[in-house]
């Protein structure tokens, strides 16, 4: 245990910590927004599984990250537009719609993956900051930092990107027009309707938003561990749900939640390295984040208040 306790092996957790965190933040953050609308979405795993599988084809047969992105982003905005229709326009279920998703998405991907790759191929991982081309000649003196350079800049551009949009998320909720409308009519569509919002479009859009922002976290997963396989997310997708609940539906706290289980995750996984961890007890701590998961809800309950109409459909007949 004591070689864990030093500054450069804590320090290189945390930074790991960081990176873990992301895919957990870019999900949470989504769908932070389609919840404030009153729309649950069960489905983000299953949507992270297809994204992820997009990504990773994608670099798999053009060794670029930019266009594995672009196939994530897309992967999640189809599936947007599906569950969208869904739940906001047929009125089903958002639950049952949800957990619809996850098993096409789950299912899917491994067909796919099977049909179109078989044996998992490893891919070229994301690049560092410091490694591009455009803007290493900057960012390679602040990785060099003592202790705090490969803390906070030895990272790869989606992790920047995902930590930036937590005061972008919360810029678009409390001081836009459309924010405005997003947690109108997840507190209460029956007045946001009568004041001439739709309620249909702005729902619509809000599960667009998360449910790309959950493709481009299957998509940063799969590239940063540069391979796929069968359910890689392991539960990230549902996870990240909770992680609204645990973060109240506030971004700072949503992603105070996201960091707090990639620390989890880090810490596990040097423990392990470290030999701290006994052989055997390996597979109970990787049930950590699920225990977590479950103590949070469970004391967040009756703490906290979450959009009145989330999970209500809205029918002006």
């Amino acid at each position: 245990m004591s070689e864990f306790f030093t500054v450069s092996v804590i320090f290189a957790t945390l930074s790991t910590s960081i990176r873990f965190a992301v895919p957990y933040l870019f999900a949470a953050l989504g769908e932070t927004v389609g919840q404030r609308s009153g729309v649950l979405n069960l489905g983000v795993d299953g949507i992270m599984l297809l994204g992820g599988f997009g990504a990773y084809y994608a670099v798999l047969e053009t060794d670029s990250h930019i266009l594995g992105v672009i196939a994530g982003l897309a992967v999640g905005l189809l599936m947007g537009l599906v569950y969208g229709v869904v739940t906001v326009f047929l009125h089903a279920k958002q639950g049952i719609s949800g957990i619809g998703i996850f098993l096409f998405g789950l299912g899917f991907s491994d067909l796919l993956f099977q049909e179109l790759v078989g044996t998992p191929l490893p891919i070229r991982p994301l690049p560092r900051l410091d490694q591009l081309p455009a803007v290493g000649g900057i960012f390679e003196p602040l990785v060099e930092l003592p202790v705090v350079g490969p803390l906070i800049f030895d990272h790869d551009l989606l992790t920047f990107l995902a930590f930036l949009l937590v005061p972008a998320v919360t810029w678009l909720l409390r001081k836009t027009t459309f924010g405005m409308n997003v947690r109108a009519v997840g507190e209460n569509p029956q007045a946001a309707d009568s004041l001439g919002v739709s309620v249909a479009r702005t729902r619509f859009i809000s599960i667009l938003i998360g449910s790309t922002l959950a493709g481009l976290a299957g998509a940063t997963l799969s590239m940063q561990l540069a391979i796929f396989q069968q359910n890689l997310t392991n539960g990230i997708g549902f996870i990240a749900v909770a992680l609204v609940y645990f973060g109240a539906w506030q971004p700072r706290w949503v992603m105070a939640g996201a960091l707090l289980y990639g620390i989890v995750t880090a810490t596990r996984i040097r423990w392990q390295s470290l030999d701290i961890i006994p052989q055997g007890a390996s597979d109970v701590a990787a049930m950590a984040p699920a225990v977590i998961t479950i103590l949070a809800l469970v004391l967040l309950a009756s703490r906290v208040r979450g959009p009145a109409a989330l999970t209500r459909p809205f029918s002006r007949h």
